[in-house]
């Protein structure tokens, strides 16, 4: 008898089981253990993997995809390339509504699996037709046999961490976590894998990420959406111009607010001190871990558990680029910006 190869049937098969990391230098002389959780060990190197299979699959289920059919998203660039990556595999069409603010590694990306891709304004309302999202309605109108995945609007972008992301963290803790971070945009992520970690045990801190410029944490906190919240920001993948119903704001403790520039450099300081090349987001998630330890967030006996959402090949040309960050007027505090490191020889 033959021994059978072992293989993976596919890609997919690939998805979920990310490891968790102890980080040391970077929160170095913070009260507390601090575990990231590394999403870009998932084969589309993005948490989002994780939703796009669920959903797509569950449509599947339901008999919502059929054969030929369509799939139709908004996205800041991750969804899409996770989405992209399960249609190719599945056999359906792809296409994605992406926001200018998406970088031009992404959209490069999500061209490389095959998908159609509209670059939308990113600085426009919701409701402006020019939008992504009214964009995304607009193709699912027009195109017979389409299926809009609306991820802000999703529960099962929810039931997907619920359902991994969630007993995946409690069983890597052995169930001792006492804070879970996470990012908040389309809000899956935190939501879904908050509600398992509260059932298991309700004194677990949920604590969100928001940018300046986004709507949740002051929601959060009011539940009013406040409109002159709203200003152009540079971190993509978190924060948020209106109030998706796929966030549970009812399990989420608090939001802190992290820039811009502080972000950038966190993401930076990832890859220097820890070896973890991450996206912007993971820097803008550990900045967020920074800020509320300064604040009293944590002390010595606490497990803290961050997301950390994506890969940093996704940024090549903004956070970690130096033309870039110079020409956001990022200042260069940390040394980060050394022409020296690379010589050329002659």
């Amino acid at each position: 008898m033959k021994e059978q190869i072992e293989a993976y049937n596919n890609v997919l098969e690939l998805i979920g089981d990310t490891p968790l990391i102890k980080l040391n230098k970077i929160i170095d002389g913070l009260p507390g253990n601090y575990y990231a959780k590394i999403e870009s060990f998932n084969p589309g190197h993005s948490t989002k993997d994780r939703i796009a299979l669920h959903i797509i699959e569950e449509a599947e289920r339901k008999g919502i995809l059929k054969p030929g059919d369509t799939i139709i998203e908004t996205t800041s660039g991750n969804t899409g390339f996770s989405i992209a990556m399960v249609s190719v595999i599945k056999g359906y069409d792809c296409i994605l509504a992406v926001s200018s603010k998406s970088s031009k590694d992404k959209i490069a990306m999500l061209k490389s699996m095959g998908a159609k891709v509209y670059v939308c304004p990113a600085n426009v309302s919701a409701d402006d037709e020019r939008s992504y999202y009214q964009v995304a309605k607009r193709l699912h109108e027009e195109i017979k046999g389409s299926v809009y995945i609306n991820q802000y609007f999703n529960e099962l972008n929810i039931d997907a961490h619920y359902n991994s992301t969630g007993p995946e963290v409690w069983n890597q803790t052995k169930g001792k976590i006492t804070h879970f971070v996470a990012c908040s945009g389309t809000g899956g992520t935190i939501s879904g894998t908050a509600r398992y970690l509260k059932e298991q045990n309700k004194d677990v801190r949920v604590l969100g990420i928001d940018a300046f410029g986004s709507v949740l944490k002051k929601y959060h906190e009011t539940r009013e959406f406040d409109s002159e919240e709203i200003y152009p920001y540079r971190i993509e993948g978190l924060g948020k111009n209106l109030i998706p119903t796929a966030t549970d704001f009812d399990v989420i403790d608090k939001f802190e607010k992290v820039s811009d520039e502080e972000s950038a450099h966190t993401a930076r300081e990832l890859a220097r001190k820890e070896g973890l090349f991450l996206g912007y987001t993971s820097g803008a998630a550990v900045q967020g871990i920074k800020q509320m330890a300064a604040q009293g967030e944590f002390n010595e006996d606490s497990i803290v558990v961050v997301i950390l959402p994506d890969h940093g090949s996704r940024y090549m040309s903004k956070v970690f680029s130096d033309d870039w960050m110079l020409e956001q007027g990022f200042v260069d505090s940390k040394n980060e910006i050394d022409a020296t490191r690379v010589q050329f020889v002659k």
